[in-house]
């Protein structure tokens, strides 16, 4: 069979691939503190039918060679973790970190989650909890009788407590950050998990070591830029239908053969 409908079928399963990445950015555009992916590409191994800088003479070697390529694949997907836009909400449990780092999240089954979404809440404890009802880590109590819950940059919680005059210290919120945040592995829920790939998660006060500082009363939005992921939604589509027109140009060759060669 002609080579050329294997590797266009290549390009037709890679766009396929890219094309549910754009889709997966695209229905996250809401979601705070959602990371876009990037498929990434590479070219499959070729068929070296002449060696580049082989022998021609005894004295003279090929400039080039004759080498075909057998089509592409997609080796992976990277999140691209730049800064999305702070949106004020004015929710004292609202934190959004504004730079590098991570909030850390205890999972029920003991292991820690990192997040960019800071939309927490109260459980019937008085606990700080993500929407899932997972605990910040460190953990976070307030008390019931606490009020003007203050959060500063560096991550101190403080409340007025029995209507004291003075703020009562309730502990400090860290963040964590790794040498490779796109080696984090997505588990849903807008948390991740740290891999071998990422590192080990070095912990730090907020504002200090690189790290970003928190903003209290805001969150962080989706760093999907809808424009862009358009774009590349007709550039994608393009490419599928080049692919698509290969398949249909190499069937007419062979059907060509098949009917005037006999």
């Amino acid at each position: 069979m002609h080579p050329a409908l294997w590797v266009s079928k290549t390009g037709l399963s890679a766009m396929d691939t890219k094309m549910s990445t754009i889709s997966n950015n695209l229905a996250n555009v809401n979601t705070t503190g959602f990371k876009r992916d990037r498929a990434v590409f590479q070219d499959l191994l070729y068929q070296v039918n002449r060696q580049p800088g082989g022998m021609s003479t005894e004295n003279s070697e090929l400039p080039s060679g004759l080498q075909l390529g057998t089509g592409v694949r997609v080796v992976g997907t990277t999140k691209q973790f730049s800064q999305g836009n702070l949106e004020v909400t004015e929710q004292p449990l609202d934190l959004a970190v504004n730079g590098r780092g991570f909030l850390q999240i205890l999972l029920p089954d003991g292991q820690i989650a990192y997040t960019r979404d800071g939309q927490f809440q109260l459980n019937a404890d008085g606990d700080i909890v993500n929407p899932d009802g997972y605990t910040l880590e460190p953990n976070i109590n307030v008390p019931e009788n606490a009020t003007n819950i203050t959060i500063g940059k560096d991550g101190t919680v403080s409340a007025v407590v029995d209507d004291q005059a003075a703020p009562v210290n309730l502990g400090e919120i860290t963040l964590v950050d790794f040498i490779n945040p796109q080696g984090l592995q997505a588990i849903g829920n807008n948390l991740f998990k740290a891999t071998n790939a990422s590192g080990d998660p070095a912990e730090g006060e907020p504002g200090i070591g690189g790290l970003g500082s928190l903003e209290q009363g805001m969150i962080e939005s989706s760093n999907v830029e809808v424009v862009e992921e358009l774009v590349s939604m007709i550039t994608t589509q393009r490419a599928y239908e080049m692919n698509s027109k290969v398949v249909s140009s190499t069937d007419q060759m062979l059907q060509f053969i098949t009917n005037n060669i006999g």
